[in-house]
């Protein structure tokens, strides 16, 4: 596909000079819009991609910060039926976190590349659209789902006066599921449009407040597990307003949202929308399954397996920013027709994913017996998490192939990709390993099943990639010269 096709698909319709003559601030609007330079479309995509996945990384951390000292609160309430009960809330709300990554994956998508493309007449509608699309569906969700919240709490185990608190906790937080949806999305379109730093921002903003408010309201006024779901809803409201407020006020990227334009965009949000929400169900799967693979070896293997996936995140949340981090360059680059970029950018993600693996392996190594003397475990629950830090986690260079290639997938129309593979991966690259490794070694050959399962989907993964982006077209290492055309900025 050539660079004057891709922009001819972005293109809206020119405006004829006796619409401007009839509507004079369409006019003046068309000619004094400010036009920012899609950024990741010059310059090294190893930088870019580093800059973003850096600041990504910091926003992360921060959620993982706050989720623990979140827990650790609580835990000072010296209840342990509280601590369960936010656990069995959390469960349940992870589906919804589902649904609004899923739109910001869909959003950040379309409108990186409809910068790319030049067209930001078009990334503004999209844009607008995504997040009025993300309101509806939260919304109606939320609403379907508050009567049901003990059901639901039941099936998933909960039971008792710890099922009492965990309704209470999910019907505090559930009704700001939309904020926490726009905020998420905030920070997408924000990466989307080169603003790394305040995408950053957004999510410290989301972190500092639930530092400040969960010991004010958890232990200072004696709320509990209340008053960290009330902390969770107010910061979600912060992260939004601030995340849009950036959006609107510095880089004009939200157009009036409008029936015709949430009609034209929902097939395209859909087809990269759904397949994204449904490849984020698919990791707490594969690892519900590992849990329950663990039990019958007992509470060592158990505890064992908790630490080893506590220890995922804060290690390898790396990835994680990574594979939010390549999404943007890709776009941008595709949109742009600059096939060569988005190789480039594919390539240089898993180079930093690789080296990055190889560094946090080698001070897992290093660290392992402090990590086992800081969790207080010994016998066979220390060794399984000393298995996991000797050799298991180097195996996350093919988990980083994946995220890159999802991000790569879902960028570059194929986000079904994205799903198969990775519910392959929870499912053929879990199931028949697990089993085989414990009927080898135990709980011992379970771990190392889980582990060495995912590395075949990595590879295949790593290959569909490249193989997509060699069918792209032919290279080209520059934006290519663009008939002007005149567009329209819709300022509200």
């Amino acid at each position: 596909m050539r660079a004057a096709t891709i922009r001819a698909i972005w293109a809206p319709n020119p405006p004829s000079a006796s619409a401007d003559a009839a509507n004079p601030d369409r006019a003046m609007s068309t000619t004094a819009a400010p036009r920012e330079k899609a950024r990741y479309t010059t310059g090294s995509t190893m930088r870019h991609v580093l800059v973003l996945a850096s600041t990504s990384s910091i926003g992360l951390v921060a959620i993982f910060l706050v989720d623990f000292l979140n827990l650790f609160y609580i835990s000072l309430l010296d209840d342990p039926s509280l601590t369960a009960a936010v656990g069995y809330a959390s469960a349940l709300v992870f589906f919804y976190v589902s649904l609004s990554v899923g739109m910001m994956i869909a959003a950040t998508a379309l409108v990186s590349r409809a910068l790319g493309a030049d067209n930001r007449a078009h990334a503004r509608e999209v844009a607008a659209s995504a997040l009025a699309w993300l309101v509806l569906v939260t919304g109606v969700a939320t609403l379907v789902s508050l009567p049901l919240v003990r059901p639901m709490l039941a099936l998933i185990g909960a039971t008792g006066a710890t099922a009492e608190v965990a309704a209470v906790f999910t019907w505090i937080v559930l009704p700001s599921t939309p904020l926490l949806g726009l905020g998420m999305c905030a920070t997408g379109l924000l990466r989307a449009v080169g603003d790394a730093k305040r995408a950053m921002y957004t999510t410290l903003w989301f972190g500092g407040v639930i530092l400040v408010l969960d010991p004010l309201l958890i232990l200072g006024i004696g709320l509990g597990v209340p008053g960290a779901a009330i902390a969770s809803a107010i910061a979600r409201a912060v992260m939004v307003a601030y995340g849009l407020s950036t959006l609107v006020r510095r880089h004009d990227l939200i157009a009036r949202p409008t029936l015709a334009a949430m009609r034209r965009d929902f097939g395209p949000l859909a087809k990269i929308g759904v397949p994204a929400i449904l490849t984020n169900i698919a990791t707490p799967v594969g690892n519900g399954y590992m849990t329950a693979a663990m039990a019958p070896y007992g509470d060592a293997a158990v505890a064992a397996w908790t630490i080893v996936s506590r220890l995922v995140p804060v290690a390898f949340g790396g990835l994680f920013a990574l594979s939010g981090a390549v999404g943007p360059v890709v776009g941008q680059n595709f949109g742009a027709a600059l096939y060569d970029r988005v190789r480039k950018a594919i390539t240089d993600s898993l180079t930093i994913s690789t080296l990055y693996v190889v560094a946090v392996s080698a001070i897992l190594f290093v660290a392992r017996h402090g990590i086992v003397a800081a969790f207080g475990v010994g016998g066979e629950a220390a060794e399984l998490v000393l298995l996991f830090c000797d050799y298991l986690a180097i195996t996350f260079i093919f988990a980083g192939g994946l995220f890159v290639s999802n991000a790569a997938f879902n960028n570059l129309n194929y986000p079904v990709l994205s799903t198969a593979l990775n519910w392959g991966r929870a499912i053929l690259g879990t199931v028949p390993f697990v089993i085989a490794g414990a009927s080898i070694a135990g709980a011992k050959g379970a771990l190392v099943g889980f582990f060495v399962g995912g590395i075949p989907f990595g590879i295949i993964a790593m290959l569909l990639a490249f193989r997509i982006v060699g069918r792209l077209g032919p290279q080209q290492t520059e934006i290519p010269a663009a008939t002007p055309q005149p567009q329209a900025s819709i300022r509200n």
